[in-house]
């Protein structure tokens, strides 16, 4: 008898209390659920195996990243409705699962045992981040994660971003976004050269360099020097080669350096875009006090940097588990609020911020479309699991960024020395 989609999709109905808004097809061909619904697709027991032994958002991953999971109908959607159950319930909302002193909630574990059979736990895929928990945010452990994410081949990252090679969010002139992903994310460049007031002979250090955009486009546009420093062996080399194709090897250095470690300062204007995130908590007073002190009285800082919601409890605040393991290990989201403040007490004057979440979750929305038109070659590079890591968080994200569950700002804050000078003007955002 195929039974085992409607047994499945009973024992989460009971063990979650909630009905399951999603359609489930099983192993045996059996199904269940609302008709016209997004249908998950059981391949194998192992998936129910990798749902019980880490219950909740790391276990459907897991399972996604196997491939033991799969989906038929469409990803925004799936999400969509998943992350009600999941996901960004709210901190006053009911927990996803009841206690397991429950006797409703104990019989629907033994039915989802005996589902998904022998033999038990299944092991994690390779694609996930293992690493001690010690010493977080370490020069040693900053470089283990950086490594993770950045250095999946520089080929892959071409299909995701596009020519432009720019790894935060473009800017874009109006809804629905108009013109090209390459010409937003010059935009954004141009948006942040124009903030930091970029002139020939000034001195640019772009902290978190990526593949070098934002150097090349200083240096070429605006006839700056520019040192870019990233911890990404693979990021520096495609760097170095942009650099010398554009004949730049005179007014660009890249390294492979820890921001801890820039000895050569001061600069006119520092940019750091979509490096943040990295810090963590713990260490962002002392990036932030780096930054300062690597700048002139009067040089401006560009913090580009995505941050959460505030939490009532900020001592509550966990990494979320899915991006922590196979995103951005010991990545850490903070309000930007907390944000600004850790960067006034580092020295800065804090004069301009500026949302760009929706441009984020239309960027993102293009990443995802380049990386299904060319998921055969984005496969044969990084794997499939590594491609379906890459599809569920920028997917995921886009969501996050449309609903407001995330954001992104642009701070601009400037080392303003005692006599009280800025060098900004006094009319917000003519940015010259």
């Amino acid at each position: 008898m195929r039974d085992a989609a409607p047994r499945l999709k009973g024992l989460v109905e009971q063990l979650l209390g909630t009905p399951v808004p999603l359609r489930i097809r099983a192993w045996d061909g059996s199904q269940a659920g609302p008709p016209g619904a997004p249908t998950l697709v059981v391949r194998n027991r192992r998936a129910v195996r990798h749902l019980l032994w880490k219950p909740g958002e790391l276990g459907l991953a897991r399972a996604w990243v196997t491939g033991d999971l799969g989906l038929d109908g469409d990803l925004y959607t799936t999400l969509d409705l998943l992350s009600g159950l999941l996901w960004e319930r709210g901190e006053d909302a009911p927990a996803p699962a009841r206690s397991l002193r429950d006797p409703e909630v104990r019989s629907a574990v033994r039915g989802l045992l005996a589902l998904a059979g022998p033999p038990l736990p299944p092991g994690p895929p390779p694609e996930e981040a293992r690493r001690p928990r010690r010493g977080l945010h370490t020069k040693r452990s900053d470089r283990r994660a950086i490594s993770h994410h950045y250095d999946v081949g520089n080929d892959f990252y071409e299909i995701v971003l596009g020519p432009s090679m720019v790894y935060s969010c473009a800017y874009w002139p109006a809804p629905p976004p108009q013109g090209t992903l390459e010409e937003a994310q010059r935009d954004k460049l141009e948006l942040v050269c124009r903030k930091l007031a970029l002139t020939p002979g000034r001195r640019l250090l772009d902290v978190g360099c990526g593949w070098g955009s934002m150097a090349v486009h200083a240096a070429r546009e605006h006839g700056v020097s520019v040192v870019g420093i990233t911890l990404s062996q693979e990021q520096a080399a495609y760097a170095r080669k942009r650099v010398a194709d554009e004949g730049l090897t005179d007014r660009v250095e890249i390294r492979v350096q820890d921001y801890r470690d820039v000895p050569d300062g001061p600069y006119d204007a520092i940019s750091s875009i979509g490096m943040a995130e990295h810090v963590g908590a713990q260490r962002y007073l002392e990036y932030a006090t780096a930054l300062h002190r690597l700048l002139k009285p009067g040089g401006r800082l560009l913090n580009h940097q995505i941050a959460r919601r505030p939490q009532r409890d900020e001592s509550a605040y966990r990494l979320d588990p899915f991006m922590d393991a196979y995103v951005f290990p010991d990545g850490e989201l903070a309000p930007v609020g907390s944000t600004v403040s850790l960067l006034e007490r580092a020295g800065f004057e804090t004069r301009d911020v500026e949302s760009l979440r929706e441009h984020y979750a239309l960027t993102l929305r293009r990443w995802v479309a380049n990386l299904e038109a060319g998921w055969g070659r984005a496969v044969a590079l990084a794997g499939p699991g590594r491609a379906r890591v890459w599809l569920l968080y920028m997917a995921a994200s886009a969501l996050a960024f449309e609903h407001g569950r995330i954001g992104v700002n642009q701070v601009l804050a400037v080392k303003t020395p005692d006599s009280g000078t800025s060098g900004l003007p006094l009319r917000a955002r003519t940015w010259n």
